[in-house]
């Protein structure tokens, strides 16, 4: 069975959570928070690579700041000696997916007002920009951000990224998350965290369900 476990959180957490979660970084991550100009940012990256270092330490037994990473020729993270694990943040959530398996998860905050039809044209493919076409306005754009979530899981499972042609393969536009074409081979489900937010978790196919298990974070401090 293709099984992940999903944990999830708010990166919205007191400055004091920040500091004691800065101390799980390695050297290169502290140096790349300390070159943020504003402190929402840094704050954003310390929680959310301090979160995925504590989700993997839990899942390895090995100390969240020893963890050693690798990087594919397109920019995907690995763990040396495995799980495997896919991560993403949008807005004020993050989530990282584990599981012995290639898996892919995106997370998308429904941004308001955005001009989504153009981003759409520009990037999805005709059978979506077609079935958005046929959608009521707000079921559109909650089908804009869907399909978008779905996109980006898949070319994080595949390990290629955004180097990956959107339009090369189909997602369902619909509350229904299906791969319709150029994706043979994978399985995705529709994931559903936080209010206002898209996501989707794509992980290779065994010909059974996705077993996907939510492990929430605790409830943050406010910052």
């Amino acid at each position: 069975m293709a099984a992940a476990d999903l944990h999830f959180g708010s990166l919205a957490v007191a400055e004091d959570e920040v500091e004691r979660l800065a101390r799980l970084l390695d050297a290169a991550e502290r140096a790349r928070a300390a070159r943020f100009a504003f402190a929402r940012d840094r704050r954003r990256f310390i929680v959310r690579r301090a979160r995925l270092r504590a989700v993997l330490a839990e899942a390895t037994g090995v100390a969240a700041e020893r963890l050693v990473f690798s990087t594919n020729a397109y920019g995907k993270r690995a763990l040396v000696g495995g799980p495997k694990f896919s991560a993403s943040h949008s807005h004020e959530l993050w989530v990282v997916a584990v599981s012995d398996r290639d898996v892919g998860v995106d997370v998308e905050y429904r941004q308001p007002g955005i001009d989504w039809r153009d981003l759409a044209a520009g990037l999805f493919a005709a059978v979506e920009c077609a079935a958005l076409d046929t959608l009521p306005e707000d079921d559109a754009v909650r089908g804009f951000f869907d399909c978008w979530a779905r996109k980006e899981a898949f070319v994080k499972a595949i390990g290629m990224g955004l180097s990956y042609p959107l339009d090369a393969f189909a997602v369902s536009v619909t509350p229904e998350a299906r791969l319709i074409s150029g994706a043979d081979g994978w399985n995705i489900e529709g994931v559903a965290l936080a209010n206002g937010y898209s996501g989707a978790l794509v992980i290779a196919d065994d010909g059974a369900p996705i077993e996907i298990v939510t492990r929430p974070s605790p409830h943050p401090r406010s910052p």
